[in-house]
């Protein structure tokens, strides 16, 4: 079991090299690094809209890649404890780690972008009745979104987006899968960018 699970976060993180060395550079391409913090509404998460949560839940990551006047990739680790809510004797997180293409037109300092990519979606849940179980999924998935940056200069920017994730593979419980329930959810976050 543990085989497999490093084998598909091999996969994953190979995928998502692929993506964001492979995705078209123009001449003007520049790297970048964007830590941000968000949080996650609607599907299976425990906020079940993006407007009117009580139980916002802060997760955080950072993406990384390069970006031009046109087009980008990016590679992305995010990381959400409490995915699910706050159920007493109960604990979840998800951890995702993406590659995406990003389409990126630059207009002046204002450039909004649109996100597609694939990767790995983890999740983690620990339930507390007498003894302890666990539950860990490890699904390929999809993400898609998009959002916008303003840059303050030539190296520091602000960014923020909105990302829809959506897992390949049923949900399993204990080994057991779930049929026809593929972890879903959107991701609201803001963060900064720099480029060098």
């Amino acid at each position: 079991m543990i085989g497999s699970m490093v084998r598909k976060m091999i996969s994953a993180a190979a995928l998502a090299a692929i993506l964001v060395c492979g995705a078209a550079r123009a001449a003007s391409a520049e790297s970048f690094i964007s830590p941000f913090l968000g949080y996650n509404f609607g599907g299976d998460a425990g906020c079940p809209g993006i407007s009117n949560c009580e139980n916002k839940s802060l997760n955080w990551g950072v993406a990384f890649g390069s970006i031009g006047s046109i087009f980008g990739s990016e590679a992305e680790i995010s990381y959400a404890p409490n995915f699910f809510g706050e159920i007493p004797g109960t604990s979840s997180n998800v951890l995702t780690f993406m590659g995406n293409f990003m389409l990126a037109p630059k207009f002046g300092v204002f450039q909004p972008y649109g996100v597609i990519g694939l990767g790995l979606i983890k999740t983690h849940t620990e339930v507390s009745l007498g003894g302890l179980l666990e539950a860990d999924n490890n699904k390929f998935g999809w993400d898609i979104g998009g959002g916008a940056i303003g840059y303050f200069g030539r190296h520091v920017g602000i960014r923020g987006d909105i990302r829809y994730f959506h897992a390949f593979q049923d949900l399993e419980i204990l080994g057991l899968p779930i049929a026809d329930a593929k972890l879903d959810f959107g991701r609201a976050s803001a963060g900064v960018l720099f480029r060098f």
